[in-house]
């Protein structure tokens, strides 16, 4: 089974849905708190169903599209052990730093391939509570690339839409990264 396929079998959309492609509703907070939650419990659940069948080394994200829910929540799993995964409600990129990098992504929209993507190395962003308290967090690199890939697919946009118009996606059986970390100087 291809991992696209494995993909599709846990419920996560493929590229090509018009879903992928439509910006998120927002939630409307404090409001549709229980629809909210609803959608962050589907979104804890198929982030587990996922991670147990994928290993992912460079941290995991996934956006309620990608699992046929119009709206605009994502869940962050950081690489750090012990870190306290990152739901985002309504998230909105306030600031970006001038400073950029460019590594490979992966989507689980299309996980057959890997391609290169330039991204802001830090970034401030603004999130919904259920409360419908916003808060602002500041996210720094690996964390700011998965951040930002999550809210691009809450915006309509993939990866692909952000890779510079020379580079192309490669095969994942090309990829050489697989179970390894991004590395930062900091």
């Amino acid at each position: 089974m291809r991992p696209s396929q494995q993909m599709q079998s846990f419920g996560v959309v493929q590229q090509g849905t018009p879903i992928l492609n439509q910006l998120a509703e927002p939630f409307d907070l404090p409001a549709e708190r229980a629809t909210a939650q609803a959608v962050i419990g589907k979104l804890f659940a198929a982030a587990e169903q996922i991670g147990r069948a994928h290993t992912f080394a460079k941290g995991m994200g996934l956006a309620a599209p990608q699992i046929g829910i119009p709206r605009a929540a994502a869940l962050v799993r950081p690489l750090t052990a012990g870190a306290e995964p990152i739901i985002l409600l309504n998230p909105k990129i306030t600031v970006i730093s001038d400073e950029t990098d460019e590594r490979y992504e992966g989507c689980l929209s299309f996980f057959d391939v890997r391609g290169m993507v330039p991204r802001p190395l830090r970034m401030d962003v603004t999130s919904t509570a259920l409360d419908g308290v916003i808060t602002t967090a500041t996210y720094e690199f690996g964390l700011a690339r998965l951040v930002a890939h999550e809210i691009d697919h809450l915006d309509g946009l993939l990866y692909t839409d952000r890779m510079r118009p020379d580079v192309h996606p490669i095969p994942v059986e090309e990829y050489r990264q697989t179970g390894h970390a991004w590395a930062y100087e900091q």
